[in-house]
């Protein structure tokens, strides 16, 4: 446990726009990994715009970046890929580190800017948001023609843990 500097939530919220890989609709999951971890979410069936709102948590020794990847779900044949995106939770973990206190809830910490070496397709604030720091963010998929994911990073300290 004295390894770990804590917990990463990674909220799955949706996918907007994602590429067709059956004959009109798709069947998509995501996987997001770091270093030997992977966590997917469920498959929601027959949808391009799926909403999974489902949280996976990664245990966080050292900060690496995070791989997530989309698939649609086939039954007879490998799964198709539907794109990839990787993101780095330094400036997350970096904001956490400032261990803020007594802010109004919305207040932003820190905005990270799109750039050619990341996947956000917008603007990503870190925020202080219900007594946390969160940050939300929209990544566009790569090595596909369309789809973007929207995502929350959270922190979750552990008890015995190193921290930040």
């Amino acid at each position: 446990m004295e390894h770990l500097l804590g917990l990463l939530r990674v909220h799955i919220h949706r996918g907007v726009n994602l590429a067709v890989r059956d004959v009109t609709t798709s069947d998509p999951y995501v996987v997001i990994r770091m270093g030997k971890q992977k966590l997917k979410t469920r498959v929601v069936k027959n949808n391009v715009n799926p909403v999974w709102d489902e949280d996976l948590t990664l245990s966080i020794a050292e900060p690496q970046p995070v791989k997530l990847e989309v698939y649609d779900k086939d039954t007879l044949s490998m799964d198709d890929k539907m794109g990839d995106a990787v993101f780095d939770i330094q400036p997350f973990l970096d904001a956490v580190k400032m261990h803020l206190g007594n802010l109004p809830s919305g207040t932003i910490i820190t905005i990270v800017k799109p750039t050619r070496t990341n996947c956000l397709s917008e603007e990503s604030h870190i925020t202080w948001t219900d007594g946390k720091v969160v940050q939300d963010m929209v990544l566009r998929l790569q090595n596909v023609e369309c789809g973007e994911i929207e995502i929350r990073l959270s922190w979750i300290d552990i008890p015995g843990a190193r921290g930040l």
